[in-house]
């Protein structure tokens, strides 16, 4: 879903302000409702979300490796996702997420 300030949707789109503002209030009260309720706004996947949507441990441990090198994790955080991983298995970070997880969490898809 897109955000956009009511000002601003104003200056870029006028004719669709215009038809918002017009005749039909649920319309209007639908889509600034909608605007208001962007569930994921500024949310920042953490490693546990990137981990969610592997298939194997294979694919955490590269996803591991790779938040580490990046300094996305610390050398303390990783040993514990593996020693996890290693112990309870991918799984174990929660179900998988699958494809267009957070547009249905959302309800937009």
């Amino acid at each position: 879903m897109v955000e956009i300030d009511k000002d601003e949707l104003r200056k870029k789109y006028p004719n669709l302000w215009n038809e918002i503002n017009g005749q039909n209030s649920t319309l209007k009260d639908l889509i600034i409702e909608g605007m208001q309720t962007d569930k994921f706004r500024g949310y920042t996947p953490h490693a546990i979300d990137y981990l969610r949507r592997c298939e194997r441990n294979e694919e955490a441990e590269r996803t591991i490796s790779y938040l580490l090198k990046k300094s996305e994790i610390s050398l303390e955080y990783a040993k514990k996702l593996r020693k996890q991983l290693k112990e309870k298995g991918i799984r174990s970070f929660g179900p998988k997420k699958e494809d267009d997880y957070y547009l249905r969490e959302a309800g937009i898809e």
